[in-house]
């Protein structure tokens, strides 16, 4: 493992990152499922189509300043918009607190921001676009490379292997099996991006994060069934439960793991 940063530069470095980021985010949301360029043009208000002044698109303070209206025709701006500039900050945030080590940071934080997008889009739209998966894919291989090529890697390489194989192999063979009717084939595409972030930590929180996905899935789908806000036969996008599968591998995969192991005598 390479050498670790201290919390008040982590913060002073990533909280502002993850404000930027998750501004940018934003945009990906609202143009990826429509196929518009994320770059061109600026940022417009939908309703009067001016374009955003730069005091205006600072994230968060800009939001709260313009009281969540445009500042030209005084349409509502939706509060998901700072929502998600905070709420990725934070989780970008936890995610470098909790991993403490440079090249695991750099390894899992283009996942998690990229996360974020894939979630709401799931979620709004029932997909998961492959160039936002095969961005975080390419973003987060120099991390990787660089705490295996390390000293002292967090997680050996036949562990960092098993767990990406583990994910590949459980979401492609569902997809092959059920003929893409268990899943969409965005999921099978991120499994391999999830699979990476995740085997780097370690082979328990690989396999923790894949089965979490799954519980999780379960048991809000028996939910929304149970409630009537589910009707049989009617799709979940299973997504944003992947993601979320994910980030308990990320922060309570390693325990889950050990605690398992000692239950049944296996460690």
């Amino acid at each position: 493992m390479t050498a670790a940063l201290p919390w008040p530069l982590v913060v002073g470095l990533v909280a502002p990152l993850g404000l930027a980021i998750g501004s940018f985010l934003n945009v990906v949301v609202h143009r990826v499922p429509l196929g518009l360029s994320v770059v061109h043009p600026p940022s417009a208000c939908p309703q009067c189509r001016q374009p955003v002044r730069g005091r205006d698109n600072v994230p968060v303070l800009s939001w709260l300043l313009l009281r969540g209206r445009c500042r030209d025709c005084r349409t509502p701006i939706p509060v998901r918009y700072p929502l998600v500039e905070a709420g990725t900050a934070v989780l970008l945030v936890a995610v470098a607190l909790h991993l403490q080590d440079v090249a695991l940071v750099l390894a899992v934080l283009p996942v998690a921001a990229a996360g974020v997008a894939l979630a709401l889009i799931d979620l709004e739209h029932q997909r998961l676009p492959f160039a936002i998966s095969g961005v975080a894919l390419v973003l987060a291989l120099p991390g990787v490379l660089a705490d295996q090529l390390g000293s002292s890697p967090a997680a050996p390489l036949w562990q960092l292997l098993a767990g990406l194989a583990a994910w590949v192999g459980v979401y492609a063979g569902t997809w092959l099996l059920t003929g893409g009717r268990g899943m969409g084939l965005g999921d099978v595409v991120l499994a391999p991006v999830l699979g990476l972030a995740l085997g780097a930590l370690g082979l328990g929180p690989a396999l923790v994060g894949l089965m979490a996905g799954f519980v999780l899935g379960a048991l809000v789908g028996v939910l929304l069934l149970s409630t009537g806000r589910l009707r049989r036969g009617e799709r979940l996008p299973h997504g944003p439960f992947m993601l979320l599968g994910a980030a308990v591998g990320v922060f309570a995969g390693e325990p889950i793991a050990s605690a398992y192991l000692s239950l049944t005598g296996l460690s």
